[in-house]
């Protein structure tokens, strides 16, 4: 066994062996990354562990110059393909997930909107979790949630924080699922947000959380979550949940994932000078007028 694997190593070369060592790794890395917190992830590290081990010790067999296993080489080549097109059959929901991602090089391009989004959201999320009231909203980003608001009410409204306030008010029709923004409108309320899988978040974590980090995880979009239990608000990206964000640093953090830009503190207005100002300044107006 030894010297077949001495003979498998001798025609490499020590560079190109670890840059090809680097490739994989980094190819792996990537892969893990893209399914983490899915269905996909579990699955795929078992298979990783059985395809490794299988290549290593058919390439290890067929190393040696007998044919004694030139059929279990066969099998093995028509596995790894029948395996391939399994995963992406099993698979395509995480596979159109990573697409997605990759196609998400745009950031929110409307800065001067979105400081005005910013300003809405912050006002009606602090409202909400004082209150604590429950709040799902989907800010979009460089994709469209088009199909999707599509199921929800259409409104086609100005982002305003007593709106936001308004929709998820207690026993409101359109307070049950989420509201969908697109540059500084709502374009839709009520709209049904996919659930992330069974077991990828904490139990501890309800409906609307779930619902806000699938909806993340499909589409590049920001999601605020306001708990109704305990008031707590939470900012879903890329699947991945930002939890317990104090009220008085939501505008900041909001603002910093939508490169949103700082309003610069207005210029003080002039005071109106008052009597007594006006007597220090050049007497009683009463006797310049009578002089």
């Amino acid at each position: 066994m030894l010297r077949n694997l001495q003979q498998f190593f001798e025609g490499y070369n020590a560079w190109h062996f670890a840059i090809e060592l680097t490739v994989i790794w980094l190819c792996v890395y990537v892969i893990f990354r893209f399914l983490q917190g899915t269905r996909g992830a579990g699955v795929i590290k078992g298979f990783a562990v059985v395809v490794v081990v299988a290549t290593v010790i058919i390439k290890l067999a067929m190393a040696t110059d007998s044919d004694a296993f030139t059929r279990l080489n066969f099998i093995y080549d028509r596995f790894l393909t029948l395996a391939a097109i399994l995963l992406i059959v099993v698979f395509q929901r995480e596979l159109r997930q990573a697409m997605g991602r990759l196609g998400h090089a745009m950031n929110f391009r409307t800065r001067g909107r979105a400081h005005g989004v910013v300003e809405a959201v912050a006002q009606a999320v602090d409202f909400l979790s004082k209150s604590q009231f429950g709040a799902l909203i989907a800010i979009e980003r460089s994709s469209r949630l088009g199909e999707l608001a599509e199921g929800g009410v259409e409104l086609d409204a100005k982002v305003d924080a007593r709106l936001l306030e308004s929709i998820f008010w207690p026993n409101s029709p359109l307070h049950d699922l989420g509201v969908v923004i697109r540059g500084d409108r709502v374009v839709a309320a009520s709209v049904q947000f996919p659930l992330v899988e069974e077991g990828a978040l904490p139990q501890k974590y309800g409906s609307r959380h779930r619902a806000g980090a699938g909806l993340s995880l499909e589409a590049d979009c920001l999601v605020v979550i306001v708990s109704e239990e305990t008031g707590g608000i939470t900012i879903a990206e890329r699947g991945q949940l930002d939890s317990d964000i104090a009220r008085d640093r939501f505008h900041a953090v909001l603002a910093e994932r939508l490169r949103a830009p700082t309003p610069e503190p207005e210029p003080a207005a002039p005071s109106a000078a008052s009597p007594a100002d006006a007597e220090s300044a050049g007497g009683d107006p009463d006797e310049k007028q009578a002089a």
